[in-house]
């Protein structure tokens, strides 16, 4: 009956802390503490289903009942890659001899670990709505981008998430610029070339959607998001198709991460958004390692400051500034999904009665 005897004081501590440091890295959604109160929910009420030292009793099936509860509360599940969603049960996170711990703890409490993570998330969405109603609420003649920024920036909660809100707020003034401008891509073949692309005319016309009687092709210049930066933050952020790769870094740099973001991507054209206080270390690595003609530009925070304010309430406002909000908000209603209501299935669980000192 050794489940019946109560953890010493240390074993919880310690078992929290490893939660916390979790709850801590997670983005918004909260994905990887929420498949850990899911994997003690099930072992909790099914006594004896799952052996919390052996993984693979729930290394993939946690995946399912994570996936359940989160595509209830917001609408959508993780795509991470497996392998990432497994970096959870590493020794520097939730190990299965910790998470044995935290499921004596959680039986022996009635559920008050699993209560504890869904109030976590409940606390960090209470922050995020804060930003996003400052967004919704805010007209053209008085959003600021420094303050939308400065509420990710100071809270806790959610400077994870900084990443995506830089490239939600280049996307959407880039975007609006790029079309309100009626920007246009030329695309076209040398004519003298025309034998050549009589043997490949299948090629030219699939890829290129140019042929022998149409040597030139006329398209809208837009600019995409690629939607996922990868867990080193190094990935492309956001592509054009008239040329320049863009890379966003609101992360502060040395020069050994600078060399990365410059050699991880292909494009000979690259325009990076940084941080003010970045640009010396970027511009000097770039000179330094003969990468100049590689980086079209480097965009700075006061840039797009600027940049916004001249389009909210400069002399084009009438034509840019409910433009650009809307972009806005279009990017963060897709990032950002509102918290629904709480699922039946959480009800049920009676967390709210749930008094466990140690963890309320």
């Amino acid at each position: 009956m050794e489940n019946a005897q109560p953890l010493s004081n240390q074993d919880k501590t310690q078992a929290k802390a490893a939660l916390d440091s979790i709850i801590a890295k997670a983005r918004i959604y909260l994905y990887k503490p929420i498949q850990v109160a899911e994997i003690l929910y099930q072992a909790r009420v099914n006594p004896g289903s799952i052996d919390l030292l052996n993984l693979e009793d729930y290394r993939v099936a946690s995946r399912r009942w994570r996936d359940a509860i989160t595509r209830e509360l917001l609408g959508t599940k993780s795509t991470s890659s497996a392998r990432y969603q497994d970096n959870l049960f590493e020794n520097n996170a939730i190990p299965p001899r910790v998470l044995a711990v935290l499921g004596k703890e959680n039986d022996q409490t009635g559920g008050a670990v699993e209560a504890y993570i869904y109030s976590r998330f409940i606390d960090r969405y209470s922050q995020l709505s804060t930003a996003l109603k400052y967004a919704w609420d805010s007209s053209k003649d008085n959003f600021d981008v420094s303050e939308f920024i400065g509420f990710f920036q100071q809270s806790a909660g959610l400077r994870r998430s900084m990443d995506k809100v830089y490239e939600i707020v280049v996307f959407a003034l880039f975007t609006t610029l790029v079309t309100s401008l009626d920007l246009k891509v030329t695309l076209s073949i040398n004519a003298e070339k025309h034998d050549l692309l009589k043997e490949f005319r299948d090629f030219a016309k699939s890829i290129m959607s140019l042929d022998v009687n149409n040597f030139e092709r006329l398209q809208e210049a837009r600019i995409y998001r690629v939607g996922v930066t990868n867990a080193a933050d190094r990935g492309l952020d956001m592509y054009s198709n008239w040329g320049p790769a863009i890379q966003i870094k609101h992360v502060s740099l040395n020069e050994e991460n600078a060399a990365k973001i410059v050699e991880s991507v292909s494009s000979d054209k690259v325009i990076i958004v940084c941080k003010d206080a970045d640009k010396r270390i970027i511009s000097s690595l770039v000179n330094q390692l003969g990468w100049r003609s590689r980086i079209q530009s480097i965009v700075t925070e006061t840039n797009l400051v600027i940049w916004y304010k001249k389009a909210l309430r400069g002399t084009y406002s009438e034509i840019l500034g409910d433009r650009l909000l809307s972009a806005l908000r279009r990017e963060i209603a897709v990032e950002f999904p509102s918290v629904g209501n709480v699922p039946e299935a959480l009800k049920e669980r009676n967390y709210g009665e749930i008094t466990d000192e140690f963890w309320c």
